[in-house]
């Protein structure tokens, strides 16, 4: 067969990355672009010795959950996979992937499988690392994500998954980088956007009391420093737009604030010191969350939202349990659970995020409630957590990486054992990997695990597991 061999294919799947999955004379062959349950002709465009991928040239029978993609970028941009799927079909691929992982890889199903979580799936991504490239042969300036399957940076002048305040800077960004000395020697702005309630913020006589007002942090990755031309220029550029501007000199812990969405240059005046207005707000729990823009914090703040609501309505926290937050971040959980009454330990690999979680904890008035410590929860022993003394519930949260150590802790320590675990992941695979430690080593069983949609339109999966120890009541 030559590799620009075309095939008509009947598409059994879909997998994340918005390939269709089809068999042909018993080797599996993706296409990209394709939809479960369509008719195509598709073009193979690479070889491989266990499968082949093709380009989808024509459709002879579509999918009734097909969509038109609203970007116009979709496609070229690899910010996004699943735009041409209707988003409820979206979830369920998520769903299945989830259990799949679990079954395949754990050799586990779930007692219940949880009805899946959804929110927007537009301009939803209050969280981005845009890429800064000078190509002359494009124009100038380009802003944005990797094309798919590329280093170039794809020629975006919109994004529909971020904020429309966000995606309507994309071109003035273009035009002042073009016009700073160091345009070269700045690859990457760094985007966080925070929500507060307009009544809590500083223009709120403005009759917008009672709805919410962004804020929008820029951060700029600087290789040299700036000139006064430059600083000049940003500052006007965050007058015009109400940005903040950040720079980044280093690594993201070297990032100061550079002026704030008035154009004012921090440091400020005593009598009118300049500081960020960053934030987002829980309202359930009468919380307000300060951060830094390149702290970590959930993608999508209304799934974030309901996320939380899910995961405490999960654990079942009681007032006065004393409950462990691990991965604990800014508190996102800490403080929620603290707000109910209960006593909460959260233990978190960055001293620098201990530390600005214990401060939110006082601005919230719940420092008596919810204490921090900073600990290498990957290196996590036996001996190590029995230290850490008698827990009612317990609460994971992991990056990428999952919580391999802290679960053979969990499966090899009889006593002492939490009434609930609920473990939120960003990745199946090592959720799953994880879950089998603890339900076949440790005895402890799935109770329930659903799909959470934070990233819609692409591959990402997050989910929430649920595991009691065998035979206890929560």
């Amino acid at each position: 067969m030559s590799s620009a061999e075309t095939l008509m294919l009947q598409i059994e799947s879909m997998d994340l990355e918005g390939q269709g999955v089809a068999r042909h004379e018993g080797k599996v062959v993706f296409v990209q672009g394709a939809l479960a349950g369509e008719q195509v002709l598709a073009r193979v465009v690479k070889r491989k010795p266990r499968f082949d991928r093709a380009e989808l040239v024509s459709i002879l029978r579509g999918s009734s959950q097909r969509v038109t993609p609203a970007c116009p970028h979709f496609g070229v941009c690899g910010g996004c996979s699943m735009q041409h799927l209707e988003p409820a079909a979206q979830l369920a691929v998520k769903q299945q992937a989830l259990e799949d992982q679990l079954l395949h890889i754990g050799g586990i199903r779930p007692e219940t499988v949880l009805r899946p979580v959804a929110g927007p799936t537009w301009g939803y991504r209050f969280r981005a690392r845009l890429s800064v490239r000078h190509v002359p042969r494009k124009g100038g300036v380009l802003v944005g994500f990797h094309e798919r399957g590329s280093s170039y940076v794809a020629d975006m002048r919109e994004c529909r998954v971020l904020p429309r305040r966000v995606s309507d800077l994309l071109m003035p960004l273009r035009e002042l980088v073009g016009s700073l000395s160091i345009r070269d020697r700045a690859p990457q702005i760094e985007l966080a956007v925070g929500e507060v309630s307009a009544a809590r913020s500083e223009s709120s006589g403005d009759g917008t009391a009672g709805r919410t007002r962004q804020i929008i942090a820029l951060v700029l990755r600087i290789l040299e420093p700036l000139t006064d031309s430059d600083r000049n220029a940003l500052s006007r550029f965050a007058l015009s737009y109400s940005v903040e501007w950040w720079l980044q000199p280093k690594g993201p812990d070297s990032i100061v604030l550079f002026c704030d969405d008035e154009g004012r240059l921090a440091p400020g005046e005593p009598s009118n010191p300049v500081c960020s207005s960053l934030a987002y707000e829980l309202p359930e729990y009468g919380i307000r969350m300060p951060y830094r823009p390149t702290d970590f914090t959930q993608v999508n703040h209304a799934v974030n939202t309901v996320l939380i609501r899910q995961a405490l309505g999960l654990l079942k926290p009681q007032a006065g349990e004393r409950i462990a937050d691990l991965f604990c971040g800014l508190g996102n959980f800490s403080l929620p659970m603290a707000s109910l009454g209960c006593q909460v330990l959260g233990i978190e690999g960055s001293s620098a995020l201990v530390e600005r979680a214990a401060e939110n904890a006082r601005l919230n008035g719940l420092a008596g409630r919810a204490e921090f410590m900073a600990e290498d929860l990957f290196g996590m022993t036996v001996e190590r957590w029995r230290q850490i003394g008698h827990l009612d519930r317990l609460l994971i949260d992991p990056p990428r990486e999952g919580a391999l150590a802290v679960c053979q802790a969990l499966a090899s320590t009889e006593t002492m054992r939490p009434k609930r675990i609920v473990y939120v992941s960003c990745n199946p695979g090592t959720l799953a990997r994880d879950a089998a430690i603890l339900v076949n080593t440790g005895g402890w069983q799935l109770k329930s695990a659903g799909a959470v949609n934070m990233f819609p339109h692409t591959s990402h999966v997050e989910s929430i597991a649920v595991f009691e120890p065998a035979g206890r009541d929560a």
